[in-house]
């Protein structure tokens, strides 16, 4: 199946409105459009002590060879910040998964 989109709001010197956290789709994933300018609100909203992880999928390989992902573990009831994903890196289009649907996400380009 074809990975979850998620989109980003607009930073703006203004003020711009947090989108409301979507879960994570543990099944297929989940995808961005990457400029290079994407960060990440994840949250894990698990209730007990049980740490969820997110993977990020990297693009570039070197003499053949693919790179390995980025895993960052979230402990219970935190919230992280994460990115900014560099294109030449991570791709155009940043590929990431959650280990559970207790994964929110928010997505914001600076």
């Amino acid at each position: 199946m074809a990975r979850t989109t998620i989109s980003a709001v607009q930073a703006t010197r203004a003020g711009a409105v947090l989108p409301a956290a979507v879960a994570g789709d543990a099944t297929n994933g989940n995808a961005i459009a990457n400029d290079g300018r994407v960060i990440l609100i994840a949250k894990n909203t698990n209730g007990a002590s049980t740490a969820r992880t997110i993977t990020f999928q990297t693009a570039r390989t070197v003499d053949g060879l693919t790179s390995p992902t980025r895993q960052e573990s979230i402990p219970a009831g935190e919230t992280q910040v994460l990115g900014p994903f560099p294109p030449t890196d991570y791709g155009t289009t940043l590929n990431f998964d959650v280990s559970s649907t207790e994964v929110t996400l928010q997505a914001i380009r600076v």
